[in-house]
């Protein structure tokens, strides 16, 4: 852990002082036992669960960001929260965590001191909840960085830690907010006096992380594609698909971005999209959206969490021509808008991601040619994330494994929901997803507590055991020689 000097403490930036009151109320942390610190962490995931708490949370996220809807995000703000902490009961985070006996080696958890955790906008309850419950599970403090959009939203999740805390006589101060306005210099010197930096949101975010000399855990852009192909149950994949492209209006990086779907499966799964409220536009219609969604090249504003309806008005403004044919498919409520797309890269802005309900259709003759077109993609934006697989043939999903540059295979579930962990699957429950060196991160697990540990590691001597050469080299003189 670093450590600060404090004999010239009105000399200290604001930020300074921050830390110094987070290292304070860590060191008394750090004396506690595994019981207290699953009391501390049951009362954080309470502050946020609590019906009335959670609903407030969720009306002013959406409030102050314009992104998202109230729904969703409570079931959002419920369930990361409740199943990180179904993950987090009973495990060992205080003192011994491990025996190993046949090799001697104990293992012990220690806390990394102070912890800078950077949240996105998109996700201004849910994902300071997670890291905020996750560090205090490894008897960490934690002080929020949160984008300027989230910063109230932070702000009352924090209060009602604290009023939380108040109840079970834990320091205030192991959890703390950056102080408004918020801004790339403060969180910069944040980042630096803290021991470890968990970012999570844009890719100028984790690289500010990366480069401020702390130790860092920062995510890899998202651009899920997922394939169906020809054995896939069109309604059960339509299914799937829509209940992940619209929760919380497509703000999660898990959301699908691209369908690649193998022709013969194409005209049924089209259709039962298209029963399910999912619109496909033409060319023209396409051309506006474009236009609409990047007017200088990057994504706007005037679609990120915004719903299908929102953005087919919004269109209409812009499209004279064709505004009767936008405004008929906004009163029709549209739950997702679809285009067909050919190309990959910066040409093709469709390729990309798009954080809005707003899908891109590939076609390929068959698995592979599929397999080959997500590759495309990822080359473009999204290595590392995840690919989702709608399949009746097991062997695919090993297939994508092996061969794809993903840290995921999600097969035959609603992605943005599963990527991050759910009820039905065994990935742990997580807002940050690390996406190995393919998408410049140093992890390619889902983060969890174990993160926000250091371990150290008692060894003992254990009876010798050393191979003779002809076990090591045996098989490769037999084939090769000895020469």
């Amino acid at each position: 852990m670093k450590t600060m000097d404090h004999s010239n403490s009105s000399a200290q930036s604001p930020i300074a002082d921050l830390v110094g009151r987070a290292r304070a109320a860590q060191r008394i942390y750090d004396t506690w036992s595994q019981e207290q610190v699953d009391m501390v962490v049951t009362a954080a995931g309470w502050a946020i669960i609590e019906p009335g708490r959670n609903r407030e949370l969720a009306a002013l996220a959406v409030a102050d960001t314009g992104v998202g809807n109230v729904e969703d995000k409570v079931r959002k703000n419920h369930r990361k929260t409740l199943g990180l902490l179904r993950d987090l009961q009973g495990t060992r985070s205080v003192g011994v965590i491990a025996q190993d006996h046949a090799r001697g080696i104990v293992e012990i958890a220690r806390p990394v001191g102070v912890v800078c955790a950077v949240t996105p906008s998109t996700n201004p309850g849910a994902t300071p909840a997670n890291k905020i419950i996750n560090a205090l599970k490894g008897r960490n403090a934690v002080i929020v960085a949160p984008s300027p959009k989230g910063w109230t939203t932070a702000a009352r999740l924090i209060a009602f830690i604290h009023a939380q805390f108040d109840r079970i006589g834990a320091p205030r101060d192991l959890v703390q907010l950056l102080p408004s306005p918020v801004s790339k210099q403060s969180t910069a010197e944040l980042m630096t006096l803290c021991d470890l930096v968990v970012a999570t949101g844009s890719q100028a975010n984790v690289r500010a992380a990366y480069a401020s000399g702390t130790p860092a855990f920062g995510v890899g852009a998202g651009n899920v594609a997922s394939i169906v192909d020809e054995t896939a149950d069109p309604a059960l994949a339509a299914d799937r698909i829509l209940r992940s492209k619209t929760f919380d209006n497509a703000t999660s990086c898990s959301a699908e971005n691209s369908l690649v779907v193998v022709d013969a499966a194409r005209p049924a799964l089209l259709a039962a999209l298209e029963a399910r409220g999912a619109v496909m536009l033409d060319a023209s219609q396409k051309r506006v959206l474009q236009s609409l969604m990047w007017p200088e090249g990057r994504l706007s504003a005037a679609v990120i969490g915004q719903s299908a309806r929102v953005i087919a008005q919004r269109a209409a403004a812009q499209d004279a021509a064709g505004r009767a044919a936008w405004l008929a498919i906004a009163e029709r409520d549209p739950r997702i808008l679809m285009v067909d797309e050919a190309g990959v890269g910066p040409e093709h802005p469709f390729s990309g991601e798009k954080l809005s309900p707003v899908l891109t259709v590939y076609g390929a003759a068959d698995f592979d040619a599929a397999a080959a077109t997500v590759e495309r993609i990822y080359g473009y934006e999204g290595a590392g994330h995840s690919v989702g697989l709608h399949s009746a043939v097991p062997e695919r999903a090993l297939r994508l494994g092996l061969t794809l540059p993903v840290s995921r295979v999600i097969v035959d579930q609603p992605h943005a929901l599963a990527t991050g962990g759910n009820f039905d699957n065994g990935l742990p429950f997580s807002l940050s997803m690390g996406c190995g060196t393919w998408g410049k991160n140093n992890f390619s697990e889902n983060m969890n507590y174990r993160h926000y540990l250091n371990i150290t590691r008692i060894s003992r001597p254990i009876p010798e055991r050393m191979p003779t050469e002809d076990e090591i080299f045996g098989a490769f003189f037999a084939r090769h020689g000895a020469a």
